[in-house]
């Protein structure tokens, strides 16, 4: 789950991180009373879950009321990358003499939480990775969730060689990576954190994404959520406990499993098809559940066929068969169904299938072929 900065820098004062004082403005008038409150000059900075926003004119400086009013009007009137902007955050401008980056976030291949840091900070971060990755920093926590002051000074000199700047940035670091682990987060980001005009460190701007597997530990950050942004494919799927993230492709995809749901999206690639989801109906044998899965990807009209792939294992196969069947009788299924069922009661739900004159086939293989070829 993201939340927007304005949420973000909320979270940064609560876990005593300091940021840029400034509030949300949904209007001209409130934009021109936190600024009067704050002093000009002040930046402007569009609220929206995507990036690029700087790029888009979605970030500008207001050193008066009237340059404040025009940048407000430009910056509500945007749209980027498809969304348009509700809410501009109002902060004030910082004096900055320089920018770093920082980010608290998983790396998968080590299985570990990581620290990165760098010198190098603000909008051109990943360029710097690819083009100079000597530059960027790491600190890994070894499976635990505060930072090892023994292995600690190595990183922190790399990245701020300025003595009389360590104390202080460690504080930040200890404080960010406190917000990760408290909340589950996957990313805690500050990019840019800057030093001002007095030698302070400050987080100019503030990223966080949550664990959505971890939200029922959080009821105080779940409303946080600006369902403007989620797929309601993907929060309807979510409700009937369904993994399910939508695609662009137009073979629609039931299995059981995310392994056998992954290795069922490479074989439709591998045979010339595009997979237009993941969908994993999990271990459960209720019929209920294929029913609510076929109603979500026929929500999807780029749909032209749709594979189940089910290996039966705590999975009956009857049970998804009698799960086809109600759902032949509840919805309209105007494509073509592909139906492959190996493992427990395989026999007994082929039955089901065939005396309703639906064919099943014994191989992934020889399902998929015939489901690409339909959806062609």
């Amino acid at each position: 789950m993201k939340i927007h900065e304005y949420l973000a820098i909320d979270l940064f004062r609560k876990f005593g991180i300091p940021v840029a004082g400034g509030r949300i403005a949904e209007n001209v008038s409130e934009a021109v009373a936190i600024a009067q409150e704050i002093g000009y000059p002040v930046v402007l900075k569009a609220q929206v879950l995507v990036g690029g926003r700087g790029k888009a004119g979605g970030v500008k400086l207001a050193k008066n009321k009237e340059e404040l009013t025009a940048h407000f009007n430009q910056i509500k009137n945007l749209v980027i990358k498809g969304y348009s902007v509700d809410k501009i955050l109002i902060v004030r401008a910082l004096d900055i003499k320089k920018e770093f980056y920082s980010a608290v976030t998983i790396d998968q291949v080590k299985n570990d939480v990581v620290l990165i840091a760098s010198a190098e900070g603000g909008v051109d971060i990943e360029e710097t990775a690819k083009s100079h990755p000597e530059k960027i920093h790491k600190y890994y926590f070894h499976g635990h969730n505060e930072i090892d002051l023994k292995r600690w000074p190595p990183f922190i000199k790399a990245v701020f060689p300025d003595p009389t700047l360590q104390e202080p940035a460690t504080k930040i670091f200890q404080k960010l990576s406190n917000l990760f682990f408290e909340y589950d987060c996957s990313l805690a980001e500050i990019n840019p954190l800057v030093i001002d005009h007095k030698g302070e460190l400050y987080a100019a701007d503030a990223k966080i994404n949550f664990d959505d597997n971890a939200l029922y530990r959080h009821t105080d950050i779940q409303f946080l959520r600006d369902m403007k942004y989620e797929d309601p494919d993907e929060v309807e799927a979510k409700q009937n406990d369904l993994s399910f993230v939508k695609m662009e492709g137009n073979v629609g995809c039931i299995v059981n499993g995310a392994g056998l749901a992954m290795a069922t999206l490479d074989i439709i690639k591998l045979l010339g098809g595009e997979p237009a989801n993941f969908l994993d109906v999990g271990g459960s044998s209720n019929p209920k559940k294929v029913l609510n899965a076929l109603r979500i990807i026929l929500q999807n009209k780029k749909v032209k066929s749709i594979l189940i792939n089910i290996f039966g294992g705590i999975t009956r196969c009857d049970d998804i068969a009698m799960g086809i069947l109600q759902a032949r009788k509840e919805l309209d299924i105007p494509v073509p169904l592909v139906v492959r069922l190996t493992g427990t009661n395989e026999k007994e739900a082929k039955k089901i299938l065939a005396e309703n004159n639906i064919n099943t086939f014994s191989t992934m293989r020889e399902a998929v072929q015939k489901v690409v070829e339909l959806a062609k």
